[in-house]
């Protein structure tokens, strides 16, 4: 009887895992397919604001980089930004684009989303060989402390799959949270240390800068990774609880509201 009442739980999971990554294979081949540079225009995107970032904060604004080289400083906190921005980009428009399969068929609906941030991690793996290619081209990082690296990844991942949850969810009865996501997306950047050190932020700033969970994650990135030394580990404690906390709500918001998703979409 246990076995019985077992089954179809393994069966509904399996069909689930399926759906998540034929939708995650149809993101990633709707985004490339009759692209000429495909998965290139990852890379372009931090690349460009990479040269864009060192012209106007290190040559003009003389922006300190604690003595590491300014394009490999920006590009450490621009894969993990692009990564980001993009999937809650894309990710709040999905269960409108998905309509479909949302009002026809029964699933677990934060699938949806998922998708969105499971297509994106090819370009955050194709952002990261270059960055690689980077800490190679200007002797950096290496030591104990770039295995660190996955915690960080994992943070990323988990503030942008709350994030994205809770977006789509409200888009759903709401339609201008997307341009209101995108506005703030653009205002994001620059409330988040990427083009700078958190260090050069005023003392009597800082704790409104902590409140940002990506700034753990970005600083603990460039520390791990171009500093070759231990992160900030009351910052990055102090983002993890931030995430954890996004993460909760934002799935508790998408489940509350995911039995009017076919009503209302």
């Amino acid at each position: 009887m246990h076995e019985l009442s077992d089954k179809p739980e393994r069966i509904s999971f399996a069909a689930y895992l399926e759906l998540l990554m034929n939708l995650t294979r149809r993101e990633v081949k709707g985004r490339y397919s009759q692209s000429l540079f495909g998965a290139g225009w990852a890379v372009a995107q931090p690349l460009a604001m990479m040269a864009v970032f060192t012209l106007v904060f290190s040559r003009l604004g003389q922006m300190p980089s604690g003595g590491a080289p300014y394009p490999l400083f920006a590009f450490a906190a621009l894969v993990p930004w692009f990564f980001f921005s993009n999937s809650v980009t894309s990710g709040t428009m999905s269960l409108v684009t998905y309509r479909n399969i949302v009002t026809k068929t029964y699933f677990p609906r934060e699938i949806v989303p998922l998708a969105q941030v499971a297509s994106r991690l090819v370009d955050l793996a194709a952002t990261s060989s270059l960055f690689a290619v980077l800490l190679v081209y200007y002797g950096a990082g290496g030591g104990r402390w770039m295995l660190l690296t996955p915690l960080f990844v994992l943070l990323l991942i988990v503030f942008t799959l709350g994030v994205t949850l809770a977006t789509s969810a409200m888009n759903v009865f709401y339609r201008d949270v997307s341009p209101v996501v995108q506005i703030s997306l653009q205002l994001w950047l620059f409330l988040t240390p990427v083009a700078y050190p958190l260090s050069a932020v005023p003392e009597r700033y800082r704790a409104f800068f902590l409140l940002n969970p990506l700034t753990g994650v970005v600083e603990g990135l460039r520390a791990v990774l171009v500093f070759g030394r231990a992160p900030d580990w009351g910052v990055v404690g102090i983002s993890a609880a931030l995430i954890a906390a996004v993460f909760a709500g934002a799935f508790v918001l998408f489940k509350s509201t995911d039995k009017y998703f076919a009503d209302v979409i």
